[in-house]
């Protein structure tokens, strides 16, 4: 695999490229207007198998969820409620939208750049610094419509390439023209020298402009921020950007490493008052037993991204670190990390775990129990919530939490004849089995048909910021070039 620095110098390119488009290329957003918000309704969803993902309530074989203003009121079999809209579920397994704890958004549209050789550091290398505020929204919109029609719920918009305070602008257009429940976790440029702090000075601006009224996010979106570990940052950067973040009492996310050394000591950052509910930790494979063990003492989440993992894990054995996560009790939730990467399919992702997460005779997790479906159901799930901030908000089937529920169908010809209800979500089920996605008690997806997006107009302008991209790009990425 080619590293950053040579397929940087093989293209002559600098990261800090100019952004405009060549001429025939100009690629613009889908809309700057508000759309008109999705109906919230009121609905009782009859006769499903229901997985709540609530340990106080369970799984129930047929069970029916009462949904009214957006909220979930009641989760028992045979409930009468006359006047609302019955959604038949026969046939079909009700749960909770999914939740995604790491995904960098703003690339989504370069989900297919990578080839042979030339993988997901060059590519992000070569194109990072060509994306337009108007790409960026493009891109945001293309992975939201993605997630709602893959059953995923919420996201944590992991901004790591925030260019200007335009960009950061237009992917809060995408989030707010969205309906998804999310974190907007701002970030660095792309390529920011490691001995350059974050300029928290546009994230203030965001704050105010954005979130100093609740309802032009909907409701749907808080504001965070991630930070480069050591190693992406130096020492010094990186114990100056938390002590900022954590003045400003910003819920902060921070990258680890994929492949060793061991340069981020949780034990350290427990010492140093760091670690707690809203400091989440993504990879961290080199990490130590005692650090896993410091994080889970505090409450710091964990996001780990499989797929990515396995890719870029050279450490050399990601099931291991995420067994001795597991033995040291962390709260591990799951994330594609980029759609370059790994899809933004927690159906799959879930699977992929549940498959790695087995002990191995003769080490550490010999004596270990495979990962079950409840467990992984959770991962992809509550503990997602939890590791948000949104807890008592979304990731379970609770009455009082809001109406984030996804509908599969059992019937299909890959998910029939259903048996374990956890097992058929788990080892069988794919997006195309998602007949309905809800979101704060708002339909976005019904009939297995996306109701709430302009698909087509979304994927063209998607197509446009890519060629544009792609052509700026040159070398391996020219939209002339194929499968080199």
């Amino acid at each position: 695999m080619l590293s950053r620095r040579a397929f940087t110098k093989f293209l002559g390119l600098s990261v800090a490229c100019a952004c405009a488009a060549p001429g025939g290329f100009m690629a613009s957003a889908v809309a700057q207007s508000a759309p008109e918000a999705p109906a919230r309704g009121s609905f009782l969803i009859k006769d499903g198998a229901v997985i709540t993902c609530d340990p106080a309530i369970g799984t129930l074989a047929r069970a029916d969820v009462l949904v009214r203003d957006g909220a979930i009121e009641r989760v028992a079999p045979d409930i009468s409620a006359p006047g609302v809209e019955v959604i038949n579920a026969t046939d079909m397994i009700v749960m909770p939208g999914m939740v995604d704890t790491h995904y960098h958004m703003w690339s989504a549209l370069g989900r297919n750049y990578l080839a042979d050789g030339f993988e997901y550091f060059p590519a992000k290398a070569a194109t990072s610094a060509l994306y337009t505020p108007d790409d960026f929204y493009n891109s945001i919109m293309l992975a939201m419509a993605e997630l709602a029609n893959n059953g995923v719920t919420t996201v944590h918009n992991w901004a790591h390439n925030v260019r200007s305070p335009a960009h950061a602008d237009a992917e809060l257009r995408a989030h707010r023209d969205s309906f998804l429940r999310a974190r907007y976790a701002y970030g660095h440029i792309d390529g920011l020298a490691r001995d350059k702090p974050l300029d928290f000075t546009d994230i203030e601006r965001v704050r105010a402009e954005w979130f100093g009224d609740t309802q032009r996010m909907r409701g749907l979106v808080h504001l965070a921020c991630n930070l480069r570990g050591i190693g992406q940052a130096t020492e010094a950067v990186f114990h100056e950007d938390v002590a900022r973040a954590m003045e400003r009492k910003l819920a902060i996310a921070v990258h680890a490493g994929q492949a060793p050394p061991n340069q981020m000591s949780a034990v350290d950052f427990e010492k140093r008052g760091y670690l707690g509910p809203d400091f989440l930790i993504c990879h961290y494979l080199p990490g130590s037993d005692a650090d896993y063990e410091a994080m889970a003492r505090a409450g710091s989440p964990l996001s780990f991204a499989t797929l990515s993992e396995h890719r870029l894990g050279l450490a050399g054995n990601p099931r291991e670190a995420f067994m001795r996560m597991r033995k040291a009790k962390l709260q591990i939730s799951l994330s594609c990390d980029a759609s370059s990467i790994s899809p933004a399919n927690m159906l799959e992702i879930m699977r992929f775990t549940w498959n790695m997460a087995i002990p191995w005779r003769a080490t550490p997790s010999e004596k270990d129990t495979p990962l079950g479906f409840r467990e992984v159901l959770a991962m992809g799930t509550i503990n997602g919530a939890r590791a948000l901030g949104l807890g008592d908000v979304t990731g379970s089937l609770t009455p009082g939490k809001r109406a984030d529920i996804i509908l599969i169908r059992a019937n299909d010809v890959n998910t029939a004849p259903m048996a374990n209800i956890e097992a058929t979500v788990v080892l069988s089920a794919t997006p195309a089995n998602i007949d309905t996605v809800m979101i704060d008690g708002r339909i976005v997806k019904q009939g297995g048909k996306l109701v709430a997006y302009d698909v087509p107009k979304i994927v063209s302008a998607a197509k446009q910021s890519s060629q544009k991209i792609r052509q700026q790009a040159g070398g391996r990425l020219a939209p002339d070039t194929c499968c080199q």
